[in-house]
């Protein structure tokens, strides 16, 4: 369990510039191609907020298969590592709290923008702007290699979990534990194909919007954007007291060049109205099967989030095989790190000890 003095320490704090100055142990690089970078907006991140609201160290970039990664990194540099993914409308700030907590117990924290989001940037600009499942976790992977880290620890919630989820499926050698919101996310196309209950279907608005070319052109318009985001952050964590700073934090990131590119490829892939990439065919294969994870796994669900499935957890544990703990956060909406720092921290920390 978690050392009482420590994390009570650092709950304590508070959001804003008090955690950003408790941040402990802050690591050097990992690998001669980390580079530090500056952040948009840091004046803003470093000021006192509301939960939510608080500031990264200085971010790092490295070069990891089709990307350059840009990623947060907090914690000793030898510590046991852990990598928290983000999902979407969101950024590497939804894990701004969880960070130093982790990081207090003696971990090293790496928060990486997936692609699409923030500084992470395509290699090359010939490459397809691809958001399928498969492509996303070998990201991660490649990230790991970049940094030398043989396994860590993988936490995340929405494309994020499903990211881990996959690492854990098909590579569960280079994963130590498992936290995932919302259970087992892996996409299954043939099942996507068959309708959902209506009050499901209300809930996945914007993906259908997606699917349209008005979704498209509103995806690539700054204002409209904008918008959008703001209104899925409203609906999906209806009792989250976030302010407008808290969100145009995290709406920065959704300046990247590629982010629009990326977010309709990812949904119209899901709907089997855009094809994948005949290279990710395989793990796509094997991901059809819906392969059991073993690693030690903490499911979470927030019971708030239009997206959570009923039933506990009892939908998906049979895809759980190995040392397994699942836990419903009451009042609790979609952005579950950001709006629960600690209930997502003691899950990491509770699932590298199962």
């Amino acid at each position: 369990m978690i050392n009482r003095r420590t994390f009570g320490k650092a709950l304590g704090l508070g959001a804003g510039g008090a955690v950003a100055a408790t941040l402990t142990g802050t690591s050097g690089s990992a690998h001669a191609a980390a580079v530090p970078e500056r952040r948009a907006g840091t004046a803003a991140g470093t000021a006192a907020g509301p939960r939510g609201r608080g500031a990264f160290p200085p971010l790092k970039k490295i070069r990891a298969g089709l990307l350059e990664i840009g990623y947060a990194e907090v914690g000793p540099a030898h510590g046991p590592p852990v990598i928290c993914l983000h999902g979407w409308p969101y950024d590497i700030h939804s894990f701004v709290e969880v960070a130093p907590l982790l990081a207090a117990e003696g971990h090293r924290v790496i928060v990486p923008y997936l692609r699409g989001h923030g500084s992470t940037r395509f290699v090359s600009p010939r490459t397809f702007r691809n958001g399928q499942q498969a492509a996303l976790a070998l990201d991660t992977v490649a990230l790991m290699d970049a940094l030398g880290l043989e396994k860590a620890v993988l936490a995340g919630f929405d494309w994020g979990a499903r990211t881990a989820d996959i690492i854990a499926a098909l590579w569960p050698e280079r994963c130590k534990a498992l936290v995932s919101v919302g259970g087992y996310l892996v996409v299954n196309l043939e099942a996507n194909l068959r309708p959902l209950a209506p009050a499901t279907e209300h809930a996945w608005w914007y993906q259908y919007y997606f699917a349209t070319e008005r979704g498209r052109l509103a995806m690539e318009d700054k204002a409209k954007r904008h918008d959008l985001t703001r209104l899925v952050w409203d609906t999906v964590s209806p009792t989250w007291d976030f302010d407008d700073a808290t969100f145009e934090h995290t709406a920065a990131a959704f300046e990247n060049p590629d982010y629009a590119a990326v977010v309709i490829h990812n949904y119209r892939w899901r709907l089997g109205l855009a094809e994948g990439e005949r290279c990710y065919e395989p793990h796509e294969k094997q991901l059809a099967a819906r392969p059991v994870i073993t690693v030690p796994t903490v499911t979470l669900d927030a019971e708030l989030d239009p997206f959570t499935v009923p039933g506990g957890g009892s939908a998906y544990r049979d895809r759980f095989t190995g040392p397994y703990e699942h836990r419903t956060l009451k009042g609790i909406g979609h952005n579950l790190p950001q709006e629960a720092p600690a209930a997502f921290a003691r899950a990491v920390l509770d699932a590298d000890r199962l």
